[in-house]
């Protein structure tokens, strides 16, 4: 299984850690690289091991709860693709 991580995803990412750098650059670091290993190192072994996303019922997108995260991915094939990544009390945009 190849993951990919898309555009939105990646930025999400950057934004995720620009804002706990405003505490700790250190900090924001490591968070976001134990955020990307988690993800990553779970859906290697077990890509169907998240949940449905609860604002769809499509069974191709699923998502993974990380630390106060949500992280929704799709199935297209042998690739795996990381969608977005966002706040778990916030709903997924559809557009």
């Amino acid at each position: 299984m190849i993951i990919t991580w898309s555009r939105e995803a990646s930025e999400n990412l950057v934004e995720i850690e620009d804002f706990i750098a405003r505490d700790s650059r250190e900090r924001a670091v490591r968070f976001v690289d134990s955020l990307i290993d988690h993800v990553e190192t779970i859906l290697a072994d077990n890509p169907r091991s998240g949940r449905g996303v609860p604002e769809i019922s499509n069974l191709n997108m699923r998502e993974l709860i990380y630390r106060g995260y949500r992280i929704v991915y799709r199935f297209k094939g042998d690739i795996l693709e990381i969608l977005t990544v966002f706040e778990r009390h916030r709903q997924l945009r559809l557009s």
